[in-house]
């Protein structure tokens, strides 16, 4: 029986692009996602996934749903967090509310979603566990002091749980894009994208597909000698 995959964020960006690679290497997935239910019906229709709605930063609720789903489809082995938001502003402008969220939503819920397999993962001898970053954990970048300290939290988080867990046959690794060309990214304004391609050294974004790659090798058996690592995948904008 094909292994349990679960994407948080898995119906759209870079997210979506994980859980149609993850479908087409022979994994059964469910994608998480948080609103917007007729896209994401969509999406599992298309790409014959299985979807399923909660919000990543509420606790009850990664526990509840994490729960369903192993009821319905058996042990979660493999989990990609890739959920996230940003609320950017420069740190004497932000309001606490902005901070919270974004701790919220892209560093507690690590734990939020993790938590909750971590057992059986333990129990099974078996798991893959790879969670989504950002360069700018790495690099910093003005006017994200809450995403880039909730970001490179995540590195820590996974470096200590890789620890915990090596010895039961489970890897926790960080893949740590740089701008990969979403909606997201799509939405800055086009002098500002213009300027941040220039300091890429490949001269171009990449791809939603790109990071899925990674995300595969990462979650195959072909990787179960890695853990504890951050895979930069950013056109070699860190080197500058």
């Amino acid at each position: 029986m094909s292994r349990l995959a679960v994407v948080t964020g898995g119906t759209r960006g870079i997210g979506a692009a994980i859980s149609v690679a993850l479908k087409a290497k022979g994994y059964q997935v469910v994608a998480n996602y948080h609103k917007n239910n007729d896209a994401a019906q969509a999406f599992a229709a298309q790409h014959n996934v299985h979807v399923q709605g909660w919000d990543v930063s509420d606790a009850a609720g990664c526990q509840a749903n994490l729960q369903a789903i192993q009821s319905k489809y058996g042990a979660v082995e493999i989990l990609v967090h890739n959920a996230g938001i940003t609320r950017d502003s420069f740190l004497h402008k932000m309001t606490p509310d902005m901070w919270h969220q974004v701790i919220q939503t892209n560093l507690n819920s690590c734990f939020y979603m993790v938590q909750p397999v971590i057992e059986s993962m333990r129990q099974n001898g078996f798991g893959r566990i790879v969670l989504v970053s950002s360069v700018n954990a790495l690099k910093g970048q003005m006017g994200q002091t809450n995403y880039c300290a909730a970001k490179a939290g995540i590195i820590g988080f996974a470096k200590a749980l890789a620890l915990e867990s090596a010895s039961k046959d489970i890897t926790v690794n960080v893949i740590a894009p740089g701008y990969i060309n979403t909606e997201m990214v799509q939405a800055i304004a086009q002098p500002i994208l213009d300027k941040i391609v220039s300091q890429i050294p490949k001269s171009r974004l990449g791809t939603a597909q790109e990071i899925a790659h990674g995300v595969s090798f990462l979650v195959s058996d072909e990787a179960a000698y890695i853990t504890g690592e951050t895979l930069n995948m950013n056109g070699g904008l860190y080197l500058r």
